[in-house]
């Protein structure tokens, strides 16, 4: 007896999304500007004119040159440099590689955290689905840079600045990752609390299959989709979150600069005429963020059964 629910659907719904996809020009526009925002991020250290954050490759002479195309620009400073003689290119394409990484890194263990607790709660029930929702419910009526500002300032309170810069990147990560759990959990939650009245998982506990692979190989990928979509529109506002606390000046330490670190700093001389400083490295944000926000609704649109 197969217990696995209508399989030869995952293929069938592969090739319709994919359709989908090919239908829909701003989805595939939003996924070119992620994948050449990634491409440049990952190989920065090969695509950066140079490296920004090596006190040797700087030059005080070369310092708040304007992009190129205007008025005494250089051509080997395609958007100008800083006060401190900082290609910023480079610097954004460095930059990005950090917020990636900050973004990622908190979704993975935000949906990581959730989804086993969801499933937990989900299949258990009871006492258990009692205890997680509560703790979830609680931590959602506290504002998540709240919670992300707390976390830095008890790893600050904790730690010396010198190892604080060094797990700086854990630490964001952590709080930002462990603010947006909830959500997680209260989708998986639900939908493991539907999925276990379903006529395939009362057959599977028929034939004697262990609870742990019913949840891992039934459960679970029927109930992942939500999840994706939550991910995706997760990941832009990890981003953002990630550059509000580095702007604060509670982030990424000055030696590893994030695309909030160089705002931070480039908001400083916004009024002294070196706009490119702070808008560029803003600009890059607003589209990764919007970017990444469009290709999410559209995964909501492509998914959700209820809306085809």
């Amino acid at each position: 007896m197969n217990a696995d629910p209508m399989p030869g659907l995952t293929m069938t719904n592969g090739r319709d999304l994919w359709r989908q996809f090919c239908r829909a020009p701003v989805a595939m526009a939003a996924t070119m500007i992620i994948v050449l925002i990634v491409v440049g991020a990952v190989f920065a250290p090969w695509i950066a004119p140079q490296n920004p954050f090596d006190p040797a490759a700087l030059d005080l002479s070369n310092a708040l040159i304007p992009p190129a195309w205007m008025s005494g620009g250089d051509h080997h400073f395609l958007l100008g440099t800083d006060d401190q003689g900082r290609d910023v290119l480079s610097a954004l394409l460095y930059g990005t590689r950090v917020s990636l990484a900050v973004g990622i890194g908190a979704v993975v263990f935000a949906a990581v955290l959730g989804i086993a607790s969801g499933l937990l709660a989900g299949w258990r029930g009871g006492i258990v689905e009692t205890l997680v929702m509560r703790l979830a419910d609680v931590q959602l009526t506290i504002p998540a840079i709240l919670i992300a500002l707390m976390i830095d300032a008890l790893a600050r309170a904790t730690l010396s600045p010198g190892r604080h810069e060094e797990v700086a990147l854990g630490v964001l990560i952590f709080a930002i990752g462990i603010a947006d759990w909830p959500q997680y959990a209260r989708t998986m939650r639900t939908g493991t609390a539907v999925q276990k009245t379903l006529g395939y998982v009362r057959a599977a506990r028929i034939i004697g299959v262990k609870p742990i692979t019913i949840v891992l190989r039934h459960i679970l990928p029927n109930v992942l989709t939500s999840v994706t979509v939550l991910a995706t529109l997760g990941l832009a506002l990890a981003i953002i979150s990630e550059a509000t606390l580095s702007f604060l000046g509670v982030g990424m330490p000055p030696t590893t600069p994030s695309l909030g670190t160089l705002i931070r700093v480039g908001q400083n001389f916004l009024f002294s005429g070196e706009w490119w400083i702070v808008a560029f490295p803003s600009l890059v944000l607003v589209i990764m963020a919007l970017a990444v926000n469009l290709l999410g609704d559209w995964l909501r649109d492509a998914l959700d059964p209820r809306l085809v």
